[in-house]
């Protein structure tokens, strides 16, 4: 009953979000079939943002789990919500040990989640090389990896701003508007069998791809 209720409440906050990233930020998705319906998948990312994990989340529409900082989880109502919501509190961002443990558990039962394998949010609105980490996590679960590039939430919240700056979907909008893109999963027995820095390339490859597909989904000024 409880996780049926947890669920209820994780739906009821998608649907709010949606409303309010595509009225708020004119946010465009696409590839949400991509993503496996049910079963453990490991979604990479890049990271400009704050708002990373909501719009990968509204595109992948599916339930994901992802990594946050500790300190953001002081505050007791913001940790309540954020918890609510399937975020998960480690000392460090990226993949120090705690991090990797939180991910592998949640893999091995099953669940989706997202990672951002730079790391850290971009300082510059361009994509940095992928942490070693994630080449561990491979080696240790099968299950497919799925691409997504995101594209605007530097220009509507970089990590200099306190707060994030609105590009409404009926106004004259902003540059700060956003946009998703998933692409095809990639098999994890196949990058197992390769050396890390190749499986590395191939992966940033893919989700560069995918954010250049997004910068051209975004709408347009």
């Amino acid at each position: 009953m409880q996780s049926r209720l947890a669920d209820i409440w994780y739906d009821f906050c998608y649907w709010i979000c949606v409303a309010a990233f595509e009225l708020g930020f004119s946010l465009r998705t696409e590839g949400y079939r991509h993503v496996p319906a049910a079963g453990p998948a490991l979604l990479l990312a890049n990271h400009q943002s704050f708002l990373d994990p909501v719009v990968a989340g509204l595109a992948a529409r599916r339930r994901l789990h992802f990594l946050a900082r500790k300190s953001l989880f002081r505050h007791w109502g913001l940790s309540r919500l954020m918890r609510s919501l399937h975020s998960i509190p480690v000392d460090l961002e990226g993949f120090a040990r705690e991090g990797l443990k939180a991910i592998l558990e949640h893999l091995q039962a099953g669940q989706a989640v997202l990672v951002f394998p730079e790391g850290n949010r971009t300082s510059d609105g361009k994509m940095h090389p992928f942490r070693p980490g994630i080449h561990l996590l491979i080696k240790r679960v099968a299950m497919p990896i799925v691409p997504v590039g995101i594209a605007g939430t530097y220009d509507a919240w970089p990590r200099y701003r306190a707060s994030p700056i609105p590009a409404p979907l009926f106004g004259r909008g902003g540059k700060g508007t956003l946009a998703v893109s998933i692409g095809p999963p990639l098999d994890s027995r196949r990058l197992a069998e390769l050396p890390r820095e190749q499986v590395l390339t191939e992966l940033f490859n893919a989700v560069r791809k995918c954010q250049e597909e997004a910068e051209r989904l975004r709408r347009k000024v």
